[in-house]
């Protein structure tokens, strides 16, 4: 049986910004062959109207989880939308196989489209970062056929497509984080956002009482698709032609300009793929957790989709 850890809810009691009620999707994992994904319990935030308009799905990346978001979700409600922020498997408040080698680039993606499936998700505006963007990127291309319209907006922060290449930035920072299987999460997150204070750099560890509960952040670096026949990268291909070749909604993107891996030439690189993105916002001051600078970039992205 694959063993699953939980982390204790007062882990999560009085983070600084952070009221937001938890809600969970049981049984959210898609099915492996073996079935056992299909007992794992996915979080996510799920605040303002259910029957808003527009939903924005936020998706957060490596090692942060939902409280990413804290400083954009208000702006998002505060305009009418419903806003949706799921923890990855491994991350936040869901539930975190100790097995490092059950992460996989397609079970995060399966399991992100199980659960648009299963609340129905319409009308969505997807917001991405860093792992966010790598899966989150490839999720509209799942509803093509079935419900073409369920994706019709995009707000991208740095990130990228896992089409098989990846930069010596990136080497190093997988290399970082092999050396370190107990990663120092909030030490990490302050260093990169120096505007953390020390309690909200505290709530990003908060996931993660010891190192078994950390295998999913061990796991994250290493299913990046580093060449061609890599798991993924076939997807990420196709993701791309999919956003220069196939994309019918309006885009907006945001360029935290400090961040050394995936910062202006990788996002100028994906601003090309993307089929009528207008120039990028450049936040000159942020790093690659763009969200940490969220709140003007949340208010000019509504102000484009005209939602303000």
């Amino acid at each position: 049986m694959m063993e699953a850890l939980r982390t204790p809810d007062e882990r999560f009691a009085g983070l600084p910004g952070w009221g937001f009620a938890p809600h969970y999707l049981e049984h959210a994992g898609a099915d492996g062959a073996d079935g056992t994904d299909s007992a794992l319990r996915m979080h996510y935030v799920d605040e303002g109207p259910r029957d808003a308009a527009v939903t924005a799905l936020c998706l957060h990346g490596e090692p942060s989880w939902a409280y990413l978001y804290r400083k954009m979700l208000p702006v998002f409600t505060g305009a009418g939308l419903r806003v949706v922020a799921p923890d990855f498997f491994g991350f936040g408040r869901s539930d975190k196989p100790v097995d490092d080698g059950w992460y996989s680039f397609e079970r995060h993606r399966d399991s992100l489209r199980v659960f648009v499936e299963a609340l129905d998700l319409k009308n969505i505006l997807l917001v991405c970062q860093d792992w966010g963007g790598l899966i989150g990127l490839t999720l509209p291309m799942a509803f093509e056929s079935s419900m073409p319209q369920r994706f019709t907006r995009l707000l991208v922060m740095n990130t990228g497509l896992g089409t098989g290449t990846v930069t010596e930035g990136f080497k190093a920072w997988r290399a970082y984080c092999n050396a370190n299987p107990d990663m120092a999460i909030g030490k990490l997150m302050k260093r990169g956002c120096a505007v953390l204070t020390d309690a909200e750099a505290a709530a990003y560890d908060a996931p993660f009482p010891d190192a078994r509960h950390k295998a999913g952040v061990r796991a994250f670096p290493n299913l990046v698709p580093d060449r061609d026949d890599a798991p993924g990268a076939a997807l990420s291909r196709d993701a791309a032609r999919f956003w220069s070749q196939r994309w019918q909604g309006e885009s907006f993107m945001a360029i935290g300009m400090q961040d050394p891996v995936l910062g202006p030439p990788a996002m100028r690189s994906l601003h090309k793929l993307i089929r009528g993105c207008p120039p990028p916002l450049e936040v000159a001051e942020a790093g690659h957790f763009v969200q940490e600078w969220g709140g003007p970039v949340a208010q000019a992205a509504l102000a484009h989709f005209k939602l303000a």
